[in-house]
């Protein structure tokens, strides 16, 4: 094993290091802050520990019930705050404020160190593990193995992370991985593996490379749910309608119960169990050790460290490895949803590699995922493909997506807080109607243990314990709808969010064009698109356009037909620039790989390795990695025969960073190679030489000639390397050499074909003032053209392009706006769009991702002004697209993301709704997954989402009024000395309450997407105004019912001597429960509503036939209550039948009433409402800017005049 210093990290010979988290906990008493977390320690006091046992036994275990609810709340009783060096128990505080403990563990590490030169023998390797510091630290913080006998690890654990104690920095830091300040030189040095004893110590720091997913068991589970405060709520109703003798009300409320219970549980250990199958990975892995020596283990037993050997037909990654020798072709479809296979080439090595930083995300061409699906393997040079183990566990990529899914962020949303608000305060009124009841029940001598039972009844009432379940429901036939059209959810709480988006950041590979699926079905991967014409593989709507040569430092005119270049850097260029490999004789790579070969006729030939090795081709006198063969010469034009292979030496990937991939060639009758570039224009400039002159004059105005035209180009270049003959000079190029005072070779130009339905979706969501706003690594004037082709930016609308560059030596940081026309340094001559250098129409902003870096950096305070107009971010990196979304929602916007789930995952995660364009049936990149590979899922997912929300709302409303309403009749009936009946209750509970509930949300989503957005507050005028005039209609309604009744010739008064049931039935009982069974049925209806939002009620069928039914039932039930019926639900006989006429007068009356009054709300109030919220400023940054800019519009911005940073 190669120095294990060099490997862990710390540059001082003979030591390792174990690397905390970048950010480490900083000891501030008996607290830590560190990755936005609170740790608090605590060490278990024995008397605190006596004397909660004693509490839970005179409790009767409530306190036990208690610390189930609130285990900090335990560990702050049982324990004692201390010093986190002396903790048991740490209770940790993340940046939600939610609370959660972990049990501090000790673990001895046994003999040995990581402390050892490779040279060095066992006696002589210290006996500590030293913790990163930089050289010029004169002490080193370490974890003592030998010490006084303290071979002891301390560690806890945290959302399946390690968190190791550090004496010197006196925190938990998260156990370091490799990837965290390492070269790429140190993790060459892996390659001889490591020795077993430091096998053993990392195994016992890092843990098992396991994502353990955990599934409880069936009584865990149910112990778990019956300690519910839901279900003890339950238990507490079901005994207390035992004690007042409703047998069969709580017979079937205890079977209804257990039923859900079971169902619950089942559904829940199956998530845990499916989510642990998608999760548990367990393989053989050939593992190096010291002195060549090969051991097959199991993936469980891999470290960070180790040195693994790859098979040639590919495996599936156990680990995040970093890949040292050879290539593969690796399917991340599972991580991002990208079915594009990606080519994985070796880490940089060389002079290059000693100062270049090991990152997953800048390396991510070098890095092997978790969870991903190696193809092949190649390995060119020696028998192995060998990569070097640097994360397990959560650590990895996939280890952090199953940990997002087991321990999601909390959807802030005001609806779910303000539900909890609101049966707080039912409680509240509940506690106001029992003492009410007391006092009631005192005035009529009734027995003191029939007050309790009847007072503890009211709040059964008053609370109903089925509301959590019923707001779900809205969301659950949502879910159900988006999976039949294709789109899946992983997160349903989010679906509510999906109705209060107001923006939508879209990429413009999914936005605007027709950019196809290019890929090969191998292993994980979809059927491919194959073109039996050509022999390759096709994509939709994506083509080349021709070729720009340059020529003596001028333009030739475009040729169409790349394959009628005559041989030459050029032609050699676009045959073999590129990452495309073959898979059973059939090609795979990039689109544009694909189509950028395919236009030359060119076919590439890969070469079999022999015994590990490469053969030497004879053609060009070393070994290749593959062979660019010209077509037959029957298919070359005539002018143009007799062309050469081109022999591929090495290739360096794509980088969204770097934007270029070049790979090194030689090419016919030529001694040494040649390096050829393609990438990005402005990027593959800035690389070619100055001093010859290579990038013509007009080089940015034909640029922007193509760009602004919508084509998508990327330049060319190339050099010849004298130096390098041989396929092993090839591999030891540094990519920094290689790619620089190149010769500029032309533009390659591909025509995109507008996807049909972007602009319809685009003027939809203009239409309803949702923002759309593109985010994409391409051209600036591309990107410009597509939004305007695309309607995100009318034709009569005006560009402002925002250009910031950074401080200079001796200038600060600059900020410039330039219409979009003349943009380029050209005069602006004032017009009628212009008065004093500001614009007066309408604008959208455009900038690129540097101006975009310099903006948040430097000019913070215009930032959210430029935020609130710019509608174009070009050339943006995929950490500059988290970014966005970030700043976006510190605006209060609701952002929504559209991507396609590859560079767009930290967005994709980032949106409060992320939607990732993906064959995939759910990706764990995002919350939704289309399958549609276009954005029409967006307008869907909004619809669907605004309909669930409305429905949520409509169905905590009915709910609420369900429980005001039975309270309001039992209050009434309590205070006449009676009640309902066992199967009154049961009644209204069960056939008609849970009916209703369940069935009003399956009306669907409205056709069109309105301007209006719903309410997102329960807690609001609107609301509460509803509740509270509805509330007042009931109670007038029965009261008024009550009043007629005792005023009737027939009527005849109850025995109020005794309770119910003893003195049912009696008139003012069934009268009630005859109004009261309407009321049910009226608010189901009115609360049931349809347009914008929603479909009108008479769609949703199923419903309207079950309100049919029970409206029947119940004015049968009011005229001729018969037989069985009527004695079950111990109704009393009214012969007047011009009264119980007058009952369904009165219900009808009710009916109008309710109706009429929800409508005048919703029109009426809500209009005078939306009207004074526009007078007062709002809550949301973004509306306040969006004011105070259209009052400064003839001000701001200011065109042409620079804006310098202060210092």
């Amino acid at each position: 094993f190669a120095d294990s210093s060099r490997l862990l990290g710390n540059r001082r010979p003979g030591y390792g290091t174990l690397q905390p988290d970048a950010d480490p906990s900083r000891m501030v008493g008996t607290r830590a802050r560190h990755s936005g977390r609170e740790v608090t320690g605590y060490r278990t006091a024995r008397w605190r520990v006596a004397l909660c046992h004693a509490g839970s036994v005179l409790t009767a275990g409530l306190l036990l019930v208690l610390f189930h609810w609130k285990p900090s709340l335990e560990v702050q009783a049982k324990c004692r705050p201390c010093a986190l060096g002396q903790a048991d128990w740490v209770i940790i505080r993340d940046r939600f404020g939610q609370c959660s403990t972990a049990r501090v563990r000790s673990e001895p590490l046994g003999e040995g160190s990581l402390e050892h030169h490779p040279g060095a023998r066992l006696e002589q390797r210290p006996s500590s593990i030293a913790i990163g510091v930089s050289e010029e630290e004169e002490s080193r913080d370490t974890i003592r193995l030998h010490p006084k006998e303290e071979n002891i690890l301390r560690y806890y654990l945290f959302e399946g992370m390690r968190y190791v104690w550090i004496e010197r920095r006196q925190a938990f830091c998260k156990v370091s991985v490799l990837d965290e300040g390492w070269t790429c030189a140190d993790l060459h040095l892996c390659r001889a593996g490591l020795h077993q004893q430091d096998h053993n110590i990392r195994r016992k720091i890092y843990g098992p490379n396991l994502i353990k997913v955990p599934v409880k068991s069936y009584a865990r589970l149910l112990v778990e749910e019956v300690l519910n405060p839901f279900y003890i709520f339950q238990v507490f109703s079901i005994v207390l309608w035992v004690c007042d003798a409703y047998y069969y009300y709580a017979a079937c409320i205890f079977l209804i119960s257990t039923i859900s219970l079971g169902l619950s549980l089942y559904e829940t250990r199956k998530q845990s169990t499916t989510l642990q199958n998608m999760a548990k990975m367990s393989v053989g892995v050939r593992v190096r050790r010291p002195g060549g020596e090969e051991i097959v283990v199991s993936s469980a037993d891999l470290v960070p460290g180790d040195c693994i050997s790859l098979p040639a037909d590919g495996m599936l990654v156990p680990c995040d490895a970093a890949l040292l020798t050879g290539e593969c072709m690796v399917n991340e479809s599972m991580l991002t949803g990208e079915s594009v296979p990606v080519m994985k080439t070796p880490l940089p090595a060389g002079s290059q590699a000693a100062a270049t930083i090991y990152s997953p995300e800048e390396h991510r061409r070098h890095t092997l995922f978790c969870g991903t699906q190696v193809i092949q393997a190649k390995s060119y040079v020696g028998r192995e493909v060998l990569a070097v183990v640097t994360r397990t566990g959560f650590c990895t990529a996939k280890g952090d997506l199953i940990s997002s899914i087991l321990y999601p962020k909390p959807v802030s949303f005001k609806f779910y807080k303000d539900a909890v608000k609101f049966v707080l305060f039912l409680a509240i009124l509940a506690f106001i109607g029992t003492l009410y009841s007391i006092l009631i029940l005192v005035k009529n001598q009734v027995p003191v243990g029939q007050i309790i039972i009847r007072a503890l009844d009211l709040v059964t009432v008053i609370v109903p314990p089925a509301l959590p379940a019923a707001m779900t429901v809205g969301t659950i036939y949502a879910q159900n709808r988006l999976k039949k059209q294709g789109i899946f959810c992983i997160s349903p709480p989010r679906i509510n969010l999906c109705g209060k988006i107001r923006l939508v950041c879209f990429d413009k590979v999914n936005l605007g064009w027709c950019w196809g699926v290019s890929s090969f079905g191998g292993a994980g991967l979809d059927p491919p698109l194959f073109s039996p014409q050509t022999g390759t593989l096709t994509e939709e709507g994506l083509d080349i356009w021709g070729v720009v040569p340059l020529e003596n430092n001028h333009f030739m005119p475009i040729v169409h037909e790349p394959r009628c270049l005559p041989a030459g850097p050029l032609l050699y260029s676009l045959a073999a620039c590129h990452t495309v490999t073959l898979l059973r004789a059939q090609p795979i790579g990039d689109p544009v790989d694909l189509k950028m070969m395919e236009s030359t006729g060119w076919r590439l030939e890969m070469m079999e390795e022999e015994e590990g090795e490469l053969p030497t081709f004879q053609e060009f006198g070393t070994k290749v990695l593959a062979v660019m063969k010209p077509p037959p010469e029957e298919e070359q034009p005539r002018d143009r025969k007799h062309q050469s292979p081109v022999g591929i030496l090495r290739r360096f990937p794509f980088s969204s960073s770097l934007q270029r991939m070049s790979v090194v060639a030689k090419p016919p009758a030529e001694a040494s190679a040649h390096v050829y570039t393609k990438g990005a224009p402005e990027m593959v400039a800035s690389l070619c030489r100055r001093d010859t002159g290579t990038l013509p004059a007009d080089f940015s105005q034909m640029l922007r000639h193509y760009t602004t035209d919508g084509f998508r180009v990327l330049g060319l270049a190339y050099k010849p390397l004298s130096t390098v003959t041989t396929f092993e000079e090839a591999l030891q190029l540094p990519r920094d050499s290689v790619e620089s005072s190149l010769t500029f070779l032309g533009f390659l130009v591909m025509k995109n074909v507008l996807k049909p339905e972007s602009a319809p979706v685009i003027r939809l969501l203009r239409n309803a003032n949702i923002r759309p706003v593109m985010v994409t690594g391409d051209n600036m004037l591309t990107a410009v053209n597509v939004a305007r082709s695309c309607r995100m930016v009318e034709q009569k609308e005006r560009v402002i392009f925002v250009n910031a560059s950074p401080p200079g030596h001796d200038k600060p940081a600059a900020l410039k706006f330039l219409l979009a026309e003349h943009s380029q340094g050209e005069e602006q001559p004032e017009g009628p769009h212009q008065r004093d250098g500001c614009l007066l129409q309408p604008c959208h902003f455009a900038l690129n991702g540097k101006s975009f870096a310099v903006v948040c950096e430097h000019f913070p305070d215009l930032l959210p002004k430029i935020l609130i107009r710019a509608t174009v971010f070009a050339r943006m990196s995929p950490e500059q697209k988290t970014q966005l979304v970030c700043s976006l929602q510190e605006m209060n916007y609701c952002v929504g993301m559209c991507g396609d789930g590859a560079n767009d995952c930290g967005a994709l995660k980032a949106a409060d709704v992320g939607i990732s364009l993906s064959e995939a049936e759910a990706s764990v990149a995002s919350p939704f997954t289309s399958r549609l590979a276009n954005i029409q899922c967006v307008p869907t997912v909004i619809r669907e989402g605004r309909c669930s929300l409305v429905t949520s709302f409509g169905v905590f409303k009915y709910m609420a009024l369900y429980s005001l309403v039975q309270f309001v009749s039992v209050l009434l009936l309590y205070t006449l000395n009676t009640n309902l009946s066992d199967f009154q209750f049961l009644f209204f509970d069960l056939i008609i309450t849970t009916t209703v509930a369940v069935l009003m949300g399956r009306t669907g989503p409205a056709q069109e997407l309105g301007v209006e957005r719903p309410q997102g507050a329960l807690i609001s005028v609107l609301v509460l105004g509803s509740l509270i005039l509805q509330t007042a209609l009931l109670i007038t309604v029965q009261v008024l019912t009550y009043f007629i009744t005792v005023s009737q010739s027939w009527y005849v008064p109850l025995n109020s001597t005794v309770t119910a049931p003893q003195n049912l039935p009696n008139y003012e009982n069934t009268v009630l429960f005859c109004v009261t069974g309407f009321q049910y049925l009226v608010l189901a209806v009115a609360m049931s509503k349809g347009y914008p939002f929603r479909e009108p009620l008479y769609t949703n069928v199923l419903f309207l036939v079950v309100l049919v039914l029970l409206f029947s039932l119940m004015i049968w039930l009011t005229l001729y209550p018969l037989g069985f019926p009527k004695t079950l639900l111990k109704l009393r006989a009214i012969d007047d039948l011009n009264f119980k006429l007058l009952l369904l007068g009165i219900a009808a009356l009710n009916f109008f009433a309710a109706f009429v009054l929800e409508t005048a709300l919703d029109h009426g109030l809500l209009g005078c409402l939306r009207k004074w919220r526009r007078q007062k400023p709002s809550k949301k940054l973004f509306k306040r800017l969006e004011k105070e800019l259209s009052q400064q519009q003839a001000s701001w911005p200011p065109l042409n005049e620079p804006l310098f940073a202060t210092p």
